[in-house]
């Protein structure tokens, strides 16, 4: 029988770990990390979503803020910012990730469109009305329309995370909003239609 921190191969053929202590090798999993991802994820999954327009392009964009907030952990946790940190990895790697995306013409699965039939059909296309709405806006204003009104970030929280100036997050927002007020069928959605 192994001793407690001898270590001892698992059935999958890796080495177990004692006490959060690694015996591989490895780094063990920082204090607080699961908990975090735990308690933020889906929050970070909706940002992601919104950032991307689609459900693997999120995931993807979380779990590569996830894995580089991972070795900072320890200095994330005692400056009490881990969230800000992520959330600023994942606007920059969407922002990077969006100057070398193809925009040329890309195949979907979309259905036709159906005739709308109550509520479930109405958020269905209230979603895709502000997929299609974000999607017209450069890259730098629908992260900040994410961060600000959908992940309810403070101006400055968006600037740091965006890494500019409060000025900047004020200038992207208002652009942004003046663009998605003159987005055809998302002011249909806001204002049920009726007209001024």
């Amino acid at each position: 029988m192994a001793r407690p921190g001898s270590g001892h191969m698992d059935s999958c053929g890796g080495f177990a770990r004692f006490g959060g202590v690694a015996v591989d090798g490895r780094p063990s999993e920082p204090d607080g990390f699961r908990d975090f991802v735990e308690a933020r994820s889906s929050s970070l999954l909706r940002s992601g979503w919104l950032l991307t327009g689609d459900w693997p392009s999120a995931e993807d964009l979380v779990q590569t803020a996830l894995a580089a907030a991972w070795p900072r952990w320890p200095t994330l946790i005692r400056q009490d910012a881990p969230e800000l940190y992520v959330r600023k990895i994942m606007v920059n790697t969407f922002l990077r990730w969006r100057q070398r995306r193809w925009t040329g013409e890309i195949a979907t699965a979309r259905l036709p469109e159906l005739q709308a039939y109550g509520d479930a059909f109405a958020q269905i296309d209230a979603r895709q009305a502000l997929l299609a709405a974000l999607d017209r806006l450069p890259a730098r204003q629908r992260a900040v329309v994410v961060l600000r009104y959908f992940a309810d970030q403070t101006e400055a929280q968006t600037a740091a995370a965006m890494g500019c100036s409060v000025g900047a997050v004020k200038a992207h927002a208002s652009k942004a909003l003046a663009r998605l007020r003159a987005a055809p069928g998302l002011a249909e959605l806001m204002t049920g239609g009726v007209t001024s």
